[in-house]
């Protein structure tokens, strides 16, 4: 079937989204030259799309409702058998709804893309089925992934396991939950600010976020190229490093992929911490918003890695201060540009390129009204800074990421690890149907000062749970040297093996 070709309106209307003004006579002019180039287009609809094959039998599966779904943690519960063997046999699997699981819908917790249907799967999804992993489902995240609170979801809320009505984190909020339940083995989570480690720290489980590039993100909806991560969330750190080694390394189609090194996780981390050398970072403490007792814990954290042998020493990183602002203009203009205004997908990159997503998200445009206002309120950023400065900001913010990174890097040249706490408060209560906008936006980012930096920076870090507090959860964060995860996981797997971190 032909592309469709414009009419004269039409014409005139992309040529003034370009500031180009034409009268009619010139526009019927262009529009004769361009018949060549539209029969290209011709072409390339004649040919079928060039996508991977679906190599494992599912069902569509259905909606749990009522006490199946306590938490509202589950979108779309299923069962996908992988390989009869491997890695992960007899491990269930939850995927964050923002992975192409093929035959099962997602709607990435957004209101605008429900209905869609992936016809592929997610590298990672291919590979945790041919280690013998079975998918047991899609779990809720927060509207097009924009909010570290669980309360963006169109499809409501998704509760604490530790206390209804509270937080769960975001945006990785049912692969917390499910984790943290014992309804999933291990789930996939996805970090741009802090979106796995948010919800591990809330919600008392260990969440990885790998080292930038090390997981291909292939399959799973974009947000912004330089800052997309997806890795593992787990009860404990083996079956953490286990998700993690048959999920790392590159897959050919994935740009945010280069010169990568996989380590052997599993066999790594029964090391101890004897020796290594632990900074404790000032400046991840005593935030406006930080709460004494999250402090406290991870403190005390910090000293029973002391107590275990490592060497632990209190280093200034004055630079972690700024990250978060040198953070935002690539989240928030990048994100505009490429998640939204992009469909998805946006060009200028070599990869797998998920186009029946483009089609079925570029229905936003016509419903943006819908959209969270956490995402409302980074978009109108993102817009404002690239229509009046050009970009100006986003540039900026990736040159002084490199200083950033090489400002870790300097101390990671000084010690093995970097530790802080995961997020400076506990979780707080969701905030209700009526609040006010003020407190729906407050809920959605107060908590990403320690944890966004690592996303421009790129480092691996890690949530542990270290103690508990009020009945919730404290999360201690490990960050480590690029493609370093086995130090980290060593270390978390002696903190781990030293007690049970809710009597801490």
């Amino acid at each position: 079937m032909a592309v469709r070709r414009p009419t004269l309106d039409q014409l005139r209307s992309v040529a003034e989204d370009l500031g180009m003004h034409m009268g009619d006579a010139e526009l019927k002019s262009y529009d004769a030259l361009m018949q060549a180039n539209y029969a290209a287009y011709d072409a390339v609809d004649a040919m079928p799309d060039y996508v991977p094959a679906v190599k494992y039998p599912r069902t569509p599966g259905y909606r749990p409702e009522g006490e199946e779904n306590k938490f509202n943690a589950w979108y779309v519960k299923t069962e996908i058998k992988g390989a009869p063997n491997g890695k992960l046999a007899r491990k269930k699997i939850a995927l964050k709804d923002n992975i192409s699981l093929a035959g099962v819908p997602m709607m990435n917790g957004a209101s605008t893309l429900e209905g869609y249907i992936p016809d592929t799967d997610a590298t990672i999804v291919t590979r945790m089925l041919d280690a013998g992993g079975t998918i047991v489902g899609k779990v809720h995240c927060e509207y097009f992934c924009f909010s570290g609170g669980s309360h963006t979801c169109a499809a409501g809320p998704v509760h604490n396991p530790h206390r209804m009505g509270y937080s769960a984190g975001g945006s990785s909020s049912g692969s917390a939950v499910v984790v943290a339940t014992g309804e999933a083995d291990m789930a996939i989570g996805g970090d741009q600010g802090g979106s796995i480690r948010i919800p591990a720290a809330f919600s008392g489980i260990y969440g990885m976020k790998a080292t930038y590039g090390l997981v291909p993100y292939t399959g799973v909806m974009p947000i912004e190229l330089t800052i997309d991560h997806t890795g593992p969330m787990t009860a404990n750190v083996r079956d953490n490093a286990l998700l993690l080694e048959v999920l790392a390394g590159p897959d050919g189609l994935d740009p945010r992929q280069g010169a990568i090194k996989v380590g052997k996780y599993t066999e790594e981390i029964d090391g101890g911490v004897r020796g290594l050398r632990i900074g404790i970072v000032k400046e991840g403490f005593g935030h406006p918003s930080s709460e004494p007792d999250v402090d406290a814990k991870v403190k005390a954290g910090a000293e029973l890695f002391r107590k275990l042998g490592a060497i632990v020493e209190d280093i200034s990183v004055p630079m972690h201060l700024v990250a978060p602002a040198i953070w935002l203009p690539i989240a928030a203009e990048g994100a505009t540009e490429f998640m939204m205004k992009g469909n998805g997908m946006g060009t200028n990159w070599r990869g797998l390129y998920n186009t029946t997503l483009l089609d079925a998200h570029s229905a936003w445009k016509h419903r943006a009204d819908e959209l969270s206002d956490s995402l409302k309120i980074t978009m109108l950023l993102g817009q404002y800074f690239t229509k009046h400065y050009r970009g100006h900001f986003y540039a900026k913010a990736q040159n002084l990421n490199r200083k950033l990174r090489a400002a870790y890097d300097d101390a990671l040249a000084k010690y093995d690890l970097l530790l802080m706490p995961t997020l400076p408060m506990k979780a707080t209560q969701i905030p209700p149907a009526d609040a006010p906008r003020e407190l729906y936006i407050q809920r959605a980012f107060e908590m990403v000062p320690n944890t966004a930096p690592f996303n421009a920076s790129g480092h691996p870090a890690m949530s542990l749970p270290c103690g508990m507090s009020n009945g919730l959860p404290i999360g201690l964060m490990l960050i480590g040297k690029y493609f370093d995860e086995p130090t980290i996981y060593r270390a978390a797997a002696a903190f781990e093996g030293a007690g049970d971190w809710k009597k801490m």
